[in-house]
């Protein structure tokens, strides 16, 4: 697991690399200046290609802080 949320933060890292290891465990919309929906289609991207995965569009509206993505990747089979 530890190595599913170092990728994960690596993720974050390249599409908020303002944030800091604290700042992207907790992150969300409601707390991470710039994240928007270009950002969060930036960071889908980011994130299915890093794990090898495709993000269903109906999972998305679902998928909008680390943690929920990081519960996501870990009920996942990913690369």
């Amino acid at each position: 697991m530890a190595d599913l949320q170092k990728r994960l933060a690596r993720c974050f890292c390249a599409v908020f690399p303002a944030l800091s290891a604290e700042q992207i465990s907790q992150a969300q919309p409601s707390t991470v200046a710039g994240w928007d929906s270009v950002a969060s289609v930036s960071l889908f991207a980011t994130i299915e290609e890093e794990f090898g995965i495709e993000i269903e569009i109906p999972d998305m509206k679902n998928l909008l802080s680390f943690e929920q993505l990081l519960d996501y990747l870990q009920k996942r089979p990913v690369s």
